[in-house]
């Protein structure tokens, strides 16, 4: 899967940073063009040409974002077709967790993942289903996954990991903090998807 930083032009680049830079500094809500324009050194107009508002500057941030943290996580170099879609489920899983705009995000303006949960897939969404339905069709022409439709598959993966990278810290005993101790679950979770694809 070719990465998003690869097929945009450098100055979108630069956009695309000092976002970034503007929403871990003080939040998505209080973050505006015109500040990210100031940051990237560039015109209000020339940003409110190729975005008319922050949540569409935002939805090609969090794809940026997102493929870069999840696509080479999912491309596990293990031999074994189905150890590598468990090995990269979990690895994918954790590389968002690491992820610092994601956690800023979750922090502190949690309402911009809602629709990506409740109402629709985003577009980073659909590349870790394709990406995802790929190795899983590839697997189970070797027999190493069960068949089924590997696009439904794919998706209820994907439907698991949302729980696992977002909402595991409340499986934790007492309060704890997004980020606390929730790699402990990272065994569940990759025996939960072996078990799932098994044949």
């Amino acid at each position: 899967m070719s990465s998003v930083r690869h097929i945009r032009s450098l100055p979108d680049e630069a956009v695309l940073d000092a976002a970034r830079a503007a929403i871990l500094a003080v939040g998505w809500s209080r973050t505006t063009l015109t500040d990210v324009a100031r940051r990237a050194g560039v015109s209000r107009m020339t940003l409110y040409r190729r975005w008319p508002d922050m949540r569409s500057l935002l939805a090609d941030l969090m794809t940026r974002e997102w493929t870069a943290a999840v696509a080479p996580a999912l491309d596990a170099r293990t031999a074994d077709p189905l150890r590598r879609i468990v090995d990269g489920v979990v690895a994918a899983v954790q590389a968002l967790r690491r992820n610092e705009l994601l956690a800023r995000i979750t922090d502190v303006d949690p309402e911009l993942l809602l629709p990506y949960l409740l109402d629709r897939r985003g577009r980073s969404q659909d590349l870790v289903v394709d990406q995802l339905t790929e190795q899983i069709r590839a697997a189970q022409r070797t027999g190493a996954v069960r068949l089924g439709k590997a696009d439904l598959i794919a998706g209820s993966i994907v439907l698991a990991a949302h729980g696992f990278t977002l909402s595991a810290h409340t499986m934790l005993e007492g309060e704890q903090p997004p980020g606390s101790d929730v790699g402990r679950f990272d065994e569940e979770l990759a025996t939960m998807v072996e078990r799932y694809l098994q044949p």
